[in-house]
């Protein structure tokens, strides 16, 4: 197979939590270390940054890379979801993955995928961690894929453990309230191994002291350590809560390990990490006139943030080209949306897309008001047409939002 007929396989064949939702989620990493074992178990051989969170955790893992890039490390770079191509989520020093290699580890293995069950983010997982090993990274910084402890990354023994935050999301996998959220975050803090906590509340912070005493594990709570805030080309306002726990995590990296980062390292690789990384879709500007700005916020603490951002901005009109996945909240993200805006609800291009017209008859609920129209783009497309130069427009949502019109 080639590439296309590969990924198309991929997606298609087996449970894939972003498209699918519930019947992707497994209950135990055995079919994880199985698959390890049937691989040679490569993350044995990776130096690892294991970074959860509900949100801030993609910004903060490409941060982090940016930064030992700039240190001279070859670094391995796990996350997901992707927004264009799947090889976005497998990345040395900047570079996708190569569309040979995939083709090759799918062909190799697809027999065992088959006869396993093994799931589409497992099989992403031993890919990565399989071209980290063979391509010998000095570093790599994995992202987790969703909650912890039962995340399929979760069978690493990193150099240290990072938590950027807790909010609601995911409820009906991770539990509905902070502390049983934040219980399944710190699935991923190990014996002996430091753990940063980037944000915390009042419900979270003891769930992580208790882990992190329970397994002797030094704890740093990045938001009362780090107190400057250096500049980045990352510029949402919600940055500065991620660059405290990089900062705190990069020192970590220097006192306990044998890595050596300086301060110009560090700087330079927070003003780098777009060029560096090709991370998209943070408070990603589109245009000038009209300023158009997409952002990859889907939950009420990230688009919180995002939406206090745009009304600092100045504008005549805001238009909002908005769609979400049909297990969203509705009624905790559309109280947070302005009244005044002009909105184009649209269903992103997945099966878990949310139908325009049930968005929109919701939004009506909240004084939110607009047109459906037929597509992303189309949405998109509707939104330039009508607005001026002194207008503002958004795009969010849902990560599958942004990622079609990119």
């Amino acid at each position: 197979m080639n590439y296309q007929e590969t990924t198309a396989w991929m997606f298609k064949q087996l449970p894939m939590y972003q498209l699918q939702g519930a019947s992707a989620y497994k209950k135990d990493l055995k079919n994880t270390l199985l698959l390890m074992n049937h691989l040679g178990n490569p993350q044995a051989d990776l130096k690892c940054v294991h970074v959860a969170g509900t949100n801030g955790k993609g910004s903060t893992s490409h941060m982090l890379a940016s930064i030992l890039q700039e240190a001279g490390y070859k670094v391995g770079l796990y996350t997901s979801p992707h927004l264009k191509d799947y090889r976005e989520r497998i990345k040395i020093n900047g570079n996708q993955i190569t569309e040979d290699f995939v083709c090759e580890f799918i062909h190799s293995n697809k027999s065992f995928f088959e006869a396993n069950d093994v799931s589409f983010f497992e099989m992403t997982v031993g890919l990565a961690f399989s071209y980290f090993a063979k391509e010998k990274v000095d570093i790599a910084i994995i992202e987790v894929g969703m909650g912890g402890r039962l995340d399929a990354t979760n069978i690493i023994t990193p150099l240290v453990s990072v938590i950027t935050n807790i909010g609601l999301d995911h409820t009906q996998f991770l539990g509905n309230t902070l502390e049983l959220i934040a219980a399944e975050k710190a699935g991923i803090i190990k014996p002996e191994i430091p753990v940063i906590i980037g944000e915390y509340t009042t419900e979270t912070k003891p769930v992580f002291e208790a882990k992190a005493k329970e397994n002797n594990s030094e704890i740093y709570f990045a938001a009362d350590i780090i107190t400057e805030n250096l500049p980045s080309d990352l510029i949402g306002d919600y940055q500065k809560h991620n660059k405290k726990t990089v900062l705190q995590t990069i020192k970590v990296l220097n006192n306990n390990t044998d890595f050596n980062i300086s301060q110009s390292n560090i700087e330079s690789g927070l003003l780098n990490v777009v060029k560096n990384t090709g991370l998209l879709g943070r408070w990603q500007q589109l245009g000038e006139s009209p300023k158009i700005i997409c952002d990859t916020a889907h939950n009420k603490n990230g688009l919180e943030i995002v939406l206090n951002q745009i009304q600092k901005e100045k504008f005549n009109q805001l238009h909002i080209v908005l769609g979400v996945v049909n297990d969203k909240d509705l009624d905790e993200v559309l109280p947070l949306f302005p009244k005044n805006a002009i909105y184009y609800f649209c269903k992103p291009n997945i099966p878990r897309g949310l139908e325009a017209l049930t968005l929109k008859e919701k939004a009506a609920h909240y004084g939110l008001k607009g047109s459906i129209l037929h597509s992303v783009p189309e949405a998109y497309k509707k939104a330039k047409e009508l607005a001026t130069a002194d207008d503002f427009i958004y795009i969010g949502g849902s990560t599958f939002v942004v990622a079609e019109i990119l």
